[in-house]
């Protein structure tokens, strides 16, 4: 790598679209670094609207250790050795919410939509069936999907005008909405991939006592806030046409290559 090896570094990474194919879900292209990463005891955290339920089966297939963030920034989740004041579950993890609840964001839709009659579905008006049609997921997969903490994936099917309309009423209830590969997401507003990004970075100043070179990797619209957090980002090339604007600050690689391909492409270009 071509960091220094007194450098401590930070990978974070999107799944869909990133290091999982869209489509498919397989990471096989990446594994190559992925198993450099882990040679070099670098953490690599997965930064995704995914559930911690979803994210903990992956983990624990790539063999991870390190923390994680669920739900567009709205969760973090801590291995014991990231911990100061909080006490691990019997799972060794200990879970830090940045937003509101799930109960609360759902209790703020049905409130809108009856009073406003906008067209609009949520995983919360799912079965695990339609959660599968949706994502494209088995149905183990979509059941994990529907097991939100604190986050709503929806589907908009009204106009552009009412979306700005419903976009400015959940800012009022302390809400926001952000647009990933498949669908927008609403979560408090005081949540974010960016925000969960600087907590674990000063997480890791505590207790390390050095601040971290970060990296950050994303193909959506949703990733805008990561990749604006790190030090270097890299802008996948994406299967989505949706558009990515990022500041002209921060220093960006865009891949040419899709999905996990275009990952490791990324990595190459700042590391290798």
């Amino acid at each position: 790598m071509t960091t220094t090896s007194q450098q401590a570094l930070l990978v974070f990474t999107d799944l869909d679209g990133s290091l999982l194919d869209h489509a498919t879900y397989d990471y096989t292209p990446a594994m190559d670094w992925l198993a450099r990463l882990k040679k070099d005891a670098v953490p690599l955290i997965i930064n995704t609207s995914k559930t911690a339920a979803e994210v903990m089966v992956l983990h624990q297939r790539l063999g991870l250790g390190s923390p994680f963030i669920t739900e567009n920034g709205a969760s973090i989740h801590l291995p014991a050795s990231w911990c100061l004041d909080e006490t691990p579950d019997e799972r060794g993890w200990a879970d830090i919410v940045l937003g509101e609840s799930y109960r609360r964001i759902r209790s703020v839709l049905e409130a809108i939509r009856s009073t406003e009659r906008f067209r609009f579905r949520g995983f919360g008006d799912f079965s695990i069936e339609e959660v599968a049609e949706h994502t494209g997921l088995d149905s183990q997969g979509a059941e994990l999907a529907h097991l939100r903490e604190a986050s709503e994936p929806l589907i908009w099917e009204d106009s552009e005008e009412a979306l700005e309309r419903f976009r400015l009423l959940l800012i009022g209830a302390g809400l926001s909405l952000t647009r990933g590969g498949r669908f927008y997401h609403v979560l408090g507003d005081n949540s974010g991939k960016g925000r969960a990004i600087a907590w674990l970075v000063d997480r890791y100043h505590l207790l390390k006592g050095q601040r971290p070179l970060t990296v950050g990797l994303g193909d959506g619209p949703n990733d805008v806030p990561m990749l604006e957090s790190v030090d270097r980002a890299v802008l996948i090339c994406g299967e989505h046409d949706l558009p990515v604007s990022i500041v002209d600050t921060v220093q960006l690689y865009t891949t040419t290559q899709k999905g996990p391909a275009g990952w490791s492409e990324g990595l190459d270009h700042w590391l290798g």
